[in-house]
């Protein structure tokens, strides 16, 4: 059975969300999720969305710190379009429901945070669970719209594309390569289901899992990177992985991110004996952007051999603090830390992909049909390294223009093209007997990943990297293959394509630039490499 739709959305964070509530008014909707429609990273954001709102700012302030953090990559024309449209998009989140932190009774008068690499106070906040209030904002919308379907528990397999010549009438049209939608296992009947789309989003997140520590949850996989690449769409600047610096060490604690905000509203880093080191690194100290701060503390624990270093902003006003980072201040006293009078341990930990699923302006992938938005894409605005809080603001800006371009894609499609679509084969498979393949291969890669294509890499540990990965993936291609397919397997061999992806980006890129450092070429090379990395399968 073929279940069709107009518009298949794969992923249920904010770009996914705000793009089907913006489509819904053209045609049916159907958003792929692998858990429950709100197990995403948009919900974990604590700090909030960069927007010039404050009279003291300035768009063009906005742009160059943006193009600062982005060391040279930044596609500015992308830098330029999502600054000045950030403003609008919030505003349109405003008039959906959602309710950020305010300064005085104006309807968009909002109190705004500073963060790291930005020279002026622009972060809209919603206390420190921002992401929170965003997603659940469009979930309630998204939930009332009768022409969106929500299937949890499901989770993409492989996109559906072909490339062969369309009749349409008398003529005939030669395609590169079109996507007509996805394969899609339902977790609840262990049957995989043919999903044909006029339009395919992939609004998965990121993939920061493939570290053994990061801020992300279990689901952030790289399916949509996979899954696009698989396919024949290029992919871009993998090696640019971000470390955010201070993810909570502890050991009961899993995943949970300490807000730049933090640093923002005063916080200092502190070593075990209560040194202040980030002067000795950058001039901007705890305010430098998330490359000089992650690899600063990365020497400084290789240096001391200390587990963690500690950040400490009990010098502000208890009631201030608590106020401030409700969230935060709740789940430190968890594990037994007092933030208002006690220093917090932290590491950094895989945060965020700068590269992505490469689109264009209007996050249109080199497939037709296929778009991309959010931390799946590469659209050119993070460069080589993300400011903070630009991700959320990209993901609004992006699914509004992926909208626009995606909605005259459908009407141009109309009823002119017909496809026959293959149903999923499971001839000769079996359910399989030896899940610890599937759960040693895991462990493996992100232990490969956090040793050898860290913070901090060399071409011999890249190329050891790389050699093990290929076989990796020849023992989890001969697994796939002959078995019947799992959620965890699926995810496995997502992982596996998106460790591959990043290893052989930075082997190619021979310089050290924002969150690529590689100590065989310690400097930039603006004359060879101010260009992004390109990969792309061949079919």
């Amino acid at each position: 059975m073929i279940e069709k739709t107009d518009f298949l959305i794969i992923g249920s964070g904010i770009a996914g969300l705000s793009y089907a509530l913006k489509v819904a008014q053209f045609g049916k909707v159907t958003i792929v999720t692998k858990k429950q429609i709100q197990k995403t990273n948009t919900a974990l954001a604590q700090g909030g969305v960069a927007a010039v709102f404050s009279k003291i700012d300035s768009f063009d302030l906005h742009i160059k710190d943006t193009l600062d953090a982005g060391d040279g990559l930044c596609n500015k024309e992308v830098v330029e379009m999502v600054v000045k449209d950030g403003p609008a998009r919030i505003k349109e989140l405003v008039k959906q429901g959602a309710n950020f932190n305010k300064q005085g009774d104006g309807k968009y008068d909002f109190s705004l945070g500073q963060e790291g690499g930005h020279s002026a106070k622009r972060i809209v906040y919603a206390h420190d669970l921002t992401g929170k209030e965003i997603e659940e904002t469009l979930v309630k919308n998204v939930e009332r719209n009768e022409n969106i379907t929500i299937l949890e528990d499901h989770i993409a397999v492989n996109l559906i594309t072909f490339s062969s010549s369309i009749r349409s009438g008398l003529v005939v049209t030669q395609h590169e390569n079109i996507c007509c939608g996805a394969y899609v296992l339902n977790n609840k009947t262990g049957k995989i289901e043919t999903h044909y789309a006029g339009i395919t989003l992939l609004a998965t997140g990121g993939a920061s899992k493939v570290y053994l520590y990061t801020s992300n949850p279990d689901i952030a996989t790289g399916d949509g990177i996979a899954m696009a690449y698989r396919a024949g769409a290029s992919v871009a600047n993998l090696e640019f992985v971000q470390f955010h610096p201070t993810c909570l060490f502890h050991p009961q604690a899993k995943n949970f991110l300490i807000s730049e905000a933090v640093r923002g509203e005063g916080a200092v880093l502190i070593d075990s004996n209560g040194r202040r080191f980030m002067a000795d690194y950058t001039p901007d100290k705890e305010l430098a952007c998330r490359d000089k701060v992650a690899r600063a503390i990365d020497s400084e624990l290789k240096k001391t051999g200390a587990d963690a270093v500690f950040l400490d902003i009990t010098h502000k006003d208890p009631d201030f603090v608590k106020n401030r980072f409700p969230n935060i201040y709740s789940k430190c006293l968890e594990y037994g830390i007092d933030m208002t009078k006690d220093p917090i341990p932290v590491v950094p930990a895989a945060h965020y992909m700068c590269g992505g699923v490469a689109t264009d302006l209007n996050g249109k992938t080199d497939i037709q049909r296929l778009y991309a938005v959010g931390e799946t894409a590469c659209t050119g605005l993070h460069g080589a390294n993300r400011l903070a809080s630009n991700s959320l603001l990209e993901a609004l800006v992006y699914s509004h223009r992926a909208y626009q371009s995606s909605i005259e894609e459908f009407k141009s499609i109309g009823n002119k093209v017909t496809v026959t679509l293959d149903q999923w084969d499971e001839t000769d498979t079996t359910d399989s007997d030896e899940a610890i393949v599937v759960s040693h291969n895991w462990d493996e890669i992100r232990r490969l990943m956090w040793n050898y294509v860290g913070i901090v890499r060399s071409d011999k540990r890249l190329q050891r990297a790389f050699r093990r990965i290929q076989n990796i993936q020849q023992e989890i291609n001969e697994y796939y293959w002959g078995f019947k397919v799992t959620s965890d397997l699926i995810e496995l061999r997502n992982l596996a394509t998106v460790a591959e992806l990043i290893i052989q980006s930075a082997l190619m890129r021979k310089e050290s630039r924002g969150l690529h450092y590689n100590i065989g070429y310690p400097q930039k090379d603006d004359l060879n490499w101010l260009k992004p990395t390109i990969l792309k399968k061949r079919l």
